[in-house]
Parts: C-alpha cells; sequence; structure tokens
C-alpha cells in the first residue's frame, strides 16, 4: 500500500473545530497550554500556521509566534498524530514555517515540551519520547528546565521578624516598586539562556494585573521601610480560577516567588526561604521554577530531597543555539 500524498496549507477558518478534532484531547496541561498557539495568522503578535493533510485528512499543524517578552527566537508548537509522526511529516511543517518571514527577521526557534510525563496522571508517554528527538532533529537544543513544585504546609521553620531587622509587608500588585522588583527579576533570571525585555508595562500586563489572577504581593525587606529598607523576595499570589474556572477550589496557592538577584548566593537563597517559611506556614503553595533561578532551586531541591515537596510536572525548553 502507498504513503498517503501529504500536503500543507494555511490555517482557514473553522480550523478551531477541524484540527481540535483531528488532534484530540491534549496529554497534559502542558500540550493544552501550548495548542493554544495554533491559529490564524495575526500580526500583533506575529503568528503564522501550518496544518498537514494526508489525503485530505488533518495529521499534523505547526505554529510560530513572536514574543514580546523574548525577542531573539520565535515560540513553535508542532503536533503529529501518533500514527503519523517519523514519517517527515514534522520536519515538513517547520520547513515551511521557516519560510516565514516575521517583521522582526528573526528567525531563531524555542519550543517546550513536558519531561517525566508519568508526573501527570493524565500524561501520554508519546508526549516525551517524540518531542526531544524531534527537536534535536530540527536543530534545536535543551536551554532550561522548569518544573512545577508542591511545597507543603508547615516544610519550613517560621524565622523570627524583629522591628529593626528583616521585616514582611503587604504591596500591591499595581506598586510601582513591586513593579520594578518583578521586572528586574525576570530579566535577569533569564539573561543566560534566553534574553528578555521586561519592561514595567509588561510586567503588569504579564504577572501583576487583575486579568492573570494576581491577587496579592507580599516582600521581605531587610529592615522597615521607612528605615530605607530594600526589597530582598517577593511573593504574588494568584487566584486560579481567573484563568482556569475548572481549577480545583482547594488547589494549592499559585505563587510567583522572586528575589534581588544582586544579592549574594547565600543571603539569596536565605530570603528566599524565610518568605517560603512565611508562605506555607499553613497552607501548600505551588511554585514554577527554572533551573536558572539558582538560589530558590537550591531550597526547593532540599525539600525534594527531604520529601516537604513534589513535583507536579516537569518540562523542558529546546532553542535554536544562541
Amino acid at each position: 500500500m502507498s504513503e498517503p500524498t501529504l500536503s500543507l496549507r494555511e490555517w482557514r477558518d473553522g480550523d478551531e473545530v477541524t484540527v481540535a478534532d483531528a488532534l484530540g484531547p491534549a496529554g497534559s496541561p502542558q500540550v493544552a497550554l501550548s495548542r493554544a498557539l495554533l491559529g490564524p495568522a495575526t500580526q500583533q503578535p506575529w503568528r503564522r500556521t501550518v496544518v498537514a493533510e494526508a489525503d485530505g485528512a488533518i495529521v499534523g499543524a505547526a505554529a510560530v509566534s513572536e514574543s514580546s517578552l523574548h525577542p531573539d527566537r520565535l515560540w513553535l508548537y508542532t503536533e503529529v498524530l501518533p500514527a503519523h509522526r517519523r514519517r517527515g511529516v514534522g520536519t515538513a511543517l517547520v520547513g515551511a514555517l521557516r519560510e516565514e518571514v516575521p517583521p522582526s527577521g528573526t528567525s531563531g526557534l524555542r519550543t517546550r515540551y513536558p519531561v517525566n510525563p508519568e508526573l501527570s496522571e493524565n500524561f501520554e508517554e508519546s508526549e516525551t519520547s517524540a518531542a526531544a528527538p524531534f527537536a534535536a532533529s530540527i536543530g534545536l537544543i535543551p536551554i532550561q528546565r522548569s518544573r512545577l513544585v508542591v511545597v507543603a504546609p508547615e516544610s519550613l521553620a517560621v524565622p523570627p521578624f524583629g522591628p529593626t531587622g528583616p521585616t514582611l509587608e503587604d504591596l500591591a500588585t499595581g506598586s510601582v516598586e513591586l513593579t520594578k522588583a518583578v521586572a528586574a527579576f525576570y530579566d535577569a533570571v533569564h539573561a543566560p539562556w534566553d534574553r528578555s525585555e521586561m519592561t514595567l508595562g509588561r510586567a503588569q500586563d504579564h504577572l501583576l494585573a487583575p486579568a492573570t489572577g494576581a491577587r496579592g504581593a507580599v516582600v521581605l525587606r531587610d529592615r522597615p521601610k521607612e528605615a530605607g529598607g530594600r526589597i530582598l523576595s517577593f511573593a504574588v499570589s494568584y487566584d486560579p480560577a481567573v484563568t482556569d474556572p475548572t481549577e480545583a477550589q482547594d488547589a494549592p496557592t499559585e505563587v510567583l516567588l522572586g528575589y534581588d538577584t544582586d544579592l549574594d548566593p547565600a543571603r539569596a537563597r536565605g530570603a528566599v526561604h524565610n518568605l517560603l517559611a512565611m508562605l506555607v506556614a499553613r497552607y501548600p503553595v505551588q511554585l514554577e521554577i527554572d533551573d536558572a533561578m539558582e538560589p530558590l532551586a537550591a531550597v526547593v531541591t532540599g525539600l525534594l530531597n527531604a520529601g516537604s515537596a513534589h513535583i507536579e510536572a516537569e518540562t523542558e525548553i529546546a532553542a535554536t543555539p544562541a
């Protein structure tokens, strides 16, 4: 029997349903999130999508999109039906997308895929077994690992906070001081592996605005603010129901935990440890941690080794070499 004839076409009206039906249910939350990149061509942000058909049936799709935060590479997502993998479909899709030239002229690519998917109750092993070799086949190399970790309550002893030493303070998510701290942290931890341009406006839009689910923030200062205290670490909590109404009400609180990257490593670890101890004094929290966040990763790795935290999901970012 001859191989079906492969053809590629642009995304068209109605593919929101037809492509979703062809691909079937997402095997993991990461895949569900990544599929959001598939869609009609847009200019702001610039995006292009190509659909693969074999004898008229959809067998895969891929998209690239510019990112306002990470200007050096385009986000890439490729998905091919399991029965049609390792037949050149994904390579053909990416080849067609590489012919598209965004306004910025950027040609580098980055993609994200799950590793250790057995951590998820609804994983499909093929997501990992196919994704990593495919990324390598199109010239992408792993540049970062990210872990979604839940830290158990009462897993750290809460340190004393005195009136003249380190102090905790609630801040509004619209605070300019907090926004500056978040933007500086984001840029610093991404600089070594995927340069970012996190302006104050983008920090608000992507991480702190009500639409993101941000509902409160607390900071740890080296001394009270009125005495000139600087922010050592910060935590922003999120209401997951804002972005995902199906999220369980008793789920751990989602938290963005960051620190002043100008601190020496030992002091940064201490600032992260002390703020995290306060956060988990009574309830569990969920953190997303890149390996590049070394002080935070060190504290959480210790908790994982002690059995006081567990990994919910683990993903890897592969990209065109810088």
